[in-house]
């Protein structure tokens, strides 16, 4: 009850998904360093390269829990595909299988309940142009309505329409999500995210008259962000220095 049994997958899977165990782990341990974890009730994805398959946390886990081995492995049918005493959460499995179905380029899904999204996805208007870290997101950014709890297939397709090809989104009354090429991208377009919308939360509860960014401007850091922030230059370059952290936070992840 207290500690977990030891699971060890490596070398029962291939490299290319123990290195995607890894990488998601590592994500997760981050994710709870940053303090955006919400206990147990959010959840991040990865594609396993090559397959239909997508490895998402353990219900019941801490996000400081979570190791490459105790991922567990589903189809987009929720299907359990290894040897796994673990559940998934339902919601998890609707909103996460809901976009891997449809977005291919989609290999990380990462959703959570941070203060900061919860509250700016939830204003009149939502991510506002006030700092250079919103200006990461806004040329990609959609809005999901709340429709209750996750739980329900008939969500699945007003996700998908709402997300559309945007790669970050505020989900009003819910929290925040972000998709990218790897876990390193999905992670870094999500720091932008969430600081972008830290900031914007600190403006507002100063109550003094935020400085507007000139359009010429804004359009400006449209375009240098789409090289910034991909490719080598944005979360696969960044990702390297993050798996450090988390190897130096706590080793054990990788096991």
């Amino acid at each position: 009850m207290y500690s977990l049994a030891p699971l060890s997958l490596k070398g029962k899977v291939s490299e290319i998904e123990w290195q995607t165990r890894v990488d998601l782990a590592a994500c997760y341990r981050l994710v709870a360093d940053m303090r955006w974890g919400d206990l147990i009730y959010t959840h991040i994805s990865a594609k396993v390269p090559g397959t239909d398959h997508y490895l998402v946390n353990a219900f019941g886990l801490g996000f400081d829990e979570v190791t490459a081995s105790n991922l567990v492995k589903v189809d987009l049918e929720g299907n359990i595909l290894d040897d796994s005493p673990y559940q998934i959460n339902p919601a998890g499995f609707t909103i996460h299988s809901a976009i891997h179905e449809v977005r291919h380029d989609a290999m990380c899904v990462i959703h959570l309940h941070t203060l900061a999204t919860i509250s700016v996805a939830s204003v009149k208007g939502g991510l506002k142009p006030w700092s250079q870290y919103s200006l990461f997101s806004l040329p990609s950014l959609s809005y999901h309505s709340y429709e209750g709890l996750a739980v329900n297939d008939s969500e699945k397709k007003s996700l998908q329409d709402d997300l559309g090809d945007t790669n970050h989104m505020l989900l009003p009354n819910h929290g925040g999500l972000t998709v990218g090429p790897t876990v390193g991208d999905a992670f870094m377009r999500f720091y932008d995210l969430q600081r972008a919308c830290e900031i914007q939360l600190a403006l507002m509860q100063s109550n003094e008259e935020v400085i507007d960014i000139p359009q010429p401007i804004i359009d400006g850091i449209y375009q240098q962000a789409s090289v910034v922030h991909s490719g080598e230059t944005g979360g696969q370059k960044a990702w390297p220095a993050m798996l450090r952290k988390a190897y130096k936070l706590d080793p054990g992840f990788c096991e």
